[in-house]
């Protein structure tokens, strides 16, 4: 790695108790994972979990750059997509993992996108009920969101994530180069994440954003700045509330309108990927809370515009193809895990950057609302 390269490095610590682990955060680090495993890790061995898409682009120099720091790797490629998130794959992959004799202090790596991370991971933690685990993510939004916190899990049937354990990574290596084989539009699924950390309690953030974001687009330096200080966020609630017993339920926002809206459209991918469903999800929850009067009408309009402008939906009408009634969303938002003794949760807000906590949200106003909502 070259000395440009190394001083656009940031890095990003994760200081949780018993489990500390880095971030770090640029260009050229798949090339450089065997040393930054292996200065980290007493095992030599690792499974790789990645996709479809994504092995052709990274898998063979991750490899390469793993047998030339003495780790001896086997890989397991999976179809790209939100259903892989599977009991099926599951099952694959923890089958890959003790097949590849991998020990307590060996790792799983996941090289991919939010999708294999969230699979990578839970099979990491009940393996063996529980192996080292390295985050890889090459998908702007599993590095700023999915790579950092533990979280990981499988759809049922019943909803998106029910199946899961918390188990927190031993090293993230987000590689910004490979940001640059990414569609648009994954790009932009990625950065309704980076948006939601300044909606959340990062007002300066958010406005910040507003003004630069064509930069972070673009791949200037200000794409790594942002996605630092999304690390940074989420490692900061990540540390304060890691089983999400109180404040770090608010990355939800955005989330449990957006996770019926996926469950909606069963997963498809060309109709609505995560990152969409949260951008519509965060507009609803700020228009929400205006008609709940607990916000001003004029935040979620700025919130829908800068979305909108970045390229990204903003409206359920924007989701291409017929919705199921308003009841079964309903009923998708009723089945999500942020339900607690069956009263809907939902995060709010007062205002750019004031969100919080509402529990005992009525189900007949939600109701009204996403009906009024559709039809615009």
């Amino acid at each position: 790695m070259n000395e440009t390269s190394r001083a656009s490095e940031r890095l990003v610590h994760v200081p949780l108790q018993g489990r500390a682990y880095d971030i770090l955060i640029g260009p050229g680090l798949i090339e450089r994972a065997g040393g930054e495993i292996t200065s980290r890790l007493k095992g030599r061995r690792a499974a790789i979990v990645t996709d479809e898409n994504v092995a052709p682009l990274y898998l063979e120099a991750l490899m390469d750059s793993l047998q030339t720091d003495g780790i001896e790797a086997v890989s397991l490629t999976l179809p790209t997509g939100e259903k892989t998130k599977s009991l099926e794959h599951l099952s694959t992959v923890c089958d890959m993992v003790l097949s590849a004799r991998i020990e307590r202090n060996d790792a799983v790596i996941a090289l991919g996108g939010g999708v294999i991370g969230d699979l990578a991971g839970f099979a990491a933690g009940i393996v063996r009920r529980g192996v080292r685990f390295v985050q890889i993510p090459t998908s702007l939004l599993a590095q700023v969101d999915s790579s950092v916190g533990g979280k990981t899990g499988i759809n049922t049937r019943h909803g998106k994530n029910l199946l899961g354990v918390f188990h927190q990574p031993d090293l993230v290596l987000a590689d910004t180069a490979a940001l640059d084989t990414l569609s648009e539009r994954e790009f932009r699924a990625g950065y309704a994440e980076v948006a939601k950390y300044g909606l959340i309690d990062q007002p300066d953030f958010f406005e910040w954003l507003e003004k630069n974001w064509k930069a972070v687009f673009s791949g200037e330096p200000e794409r790594i700045e942002a996605i630092a200080r999304s690390c940074q966020s989420k490692s900061d609630v990540v540390v304060e509330d890691e089983r999400e017993t109180g404040r770090r339920a608010l990355l939800n926002l955005g989330h449990t309108f957006g996770h019926a809206l996926e469950a909606a459209v069963e997963y498809d991918g060309k109709r609505l990927v995560h990152g969409e469903g949260v951008a519509i999800g965060m507009v609803l929850a700020y228009q929400f809370s205006a008609r709940m009067n607990l916000a001003s009408p004029d935040d979620a309009s700025r919130v829908e515009a800068h979305l909108k402008a970045v390229g990204l939906p903003t409206r359920i009408s924007d989701i291409p193809g017929e919705l199921p009634p308003t009841q079964r969303l309903l009923d998708a938002i009723a089945q999500d895990k942020k339900v607690k003794s069956g009263k809907l949760t939902f995060i709010l807000t007062h205002g750019i950057g004031q969100s919080f906590v509402a529990d005992d949200v009525p189900s007949s106003e939600v109701l009204s609302f996403l009906d009024e909502k559709r039809s615009r």
